[in-house]
């Protein structure tokens, strides 16, 4: 097993361990955006956790058959680059029949398949890093795969307790306290410790990012923070006492601020990153700037994973003109988080 790095809780695989890219589900936009991706030559060795049939339909489909050879591999080895795919896939393959644009219980529980191989594969130092085309939650459940979505199955696969969703693009930085939650439950999900826990794992995930000394800031729950608990007492009791005893722990952190200004202020840099209560308080912010450059990540895990800003575009599946923006930015964002490591 590679060293450990300074981060005790991160496994750090050689620099030279190709990046994992999984094909997330094959009705969806994922395949198209892997083969553009790869077309368009990589900086970096990778594989794909997948399946070869539905990247020879998306080949297929975007003319780029002729352009790329993709084999299949017992293990990641030093991965492919320039003209070629190389392909895992630990689960059954998917009929070449399938369709596009659907929710289909075969494709969720591939996609499942997919994603657990390349986490054990990135807990064993295998692979440099995680990168995750979309997932569709339906074809999971149709599939019998009871995970909302990417971020509890990687914790749960893990055995990871503190994690937690960070979008972010050039401009603005979001972790979340609260993720795939109905919005009447996160009232009752918020405490002290979840509000230190988010915390400090945007301290993490600035360091990681090379921000040596980050500037945080806690954005309320209730309108106006709360004004003065005239609207909720959430801020009194569980996020203002969070951020004092972030503060005597040595963090840069501020709040609880008003949620309809704080992310203006962190995209004029007045704070490198934004702690937002619940999942359309802090990822509305980010989307509104534009879904070509975000990347979602998920931070706590012992690997580094980022994934795309959208999910599987069922409505545009097939039709070839998918833009792989995000996944280059995710594979982009992977990169630079891994690019201290040495062989």
């Amino acid at each position: 097993m590679p060293a450990t790095p300074s981060d005790p809780a991160l496994l750090a695989a050689p620099a030279s361990a190709p990046l994992a890219f999984t094909l997330g589900d094959a009705a969806g936009v994922g395949p198209e955006l892997i083969v553009r991706l790869f077309a368009e030559g990589l900086p970096h060795p990778a594989v794909v956790y997948g399946d070869r049939g539905a990247l020879l339909r998306a080949s297929q489909a975007l003319g780029l058959s002729d352009r790329l050879r993709i084999l299949p591999l017992d293990t990641p080895g030093a991965g492919t680059t320039d003209g070629e795919i190389g392909v895992l896939n630990r689960g059954e393959a998917l009929p070449p029949d399938l369709p596009w644009g659907r929710e289909d219980a075969r494709a969720g529980r591939g996609a499942y398949a997919y994603l657990c191989h390349a986490i054990d594969d990135a807990r064993a130092g295998y692979v440099r890093a995680l990168v995750t085309a979309p997932l569709h939650k339906g074809a999971l459940h149709a599939g019998g795969i009871d995970f909302p979505g990417h971020t509890e199955i990687l914790a749960q696969r893990t055995g990871t307790t503190d994690y937690a969703m960070m979008l972010a693009n050039d401009e603005l930085r979001v972790l979340l306290v609260t993720i795939h939650l109905a919005l009447a439950k996160v009232p009752a999900a918020l405490d002290q410790a979840a509000e230190l826990r988010a915390i400090r794992l945007a301290q993490r995930a600035c360091r990681q990012a090379g921000i040596d000394r980050p500037r945080i800031a806690v954005a309320g729950l209730n309108p106006h923070a709360g004004e003065g608990g005239a609207f909720g007492d959430e801020e009194a009791r569980h996020i203002a006492p969070a951020i004092a005893q972030a503060r005597l722990e040595g963090l840069d952190v501020t709040g609880p601020w008003p949620g309809d200004t704080v992310f203006m202020r962190a995209r004029q840099g007045e704070f490198d990153i934004v702690v937002a209560q619940y999942h359309d308080q802090g990822l509305i912010p980010v989307k509104y700037l534009g879904l070509d450059e975000g990347v979602n990540v998920t931070v706590g895990l012992p690997f580094v994973r980022t994934s795309v800003d959208h999910g599987t575009a069922f409505d545009i599946a097939g039709r070839g003109i998918a833009d792989p923006a995000s996944l280059r930015a995710a594979m982009r964002m992977a990169l630079r988080m891994t690019a201290g490591r040495k062989d």
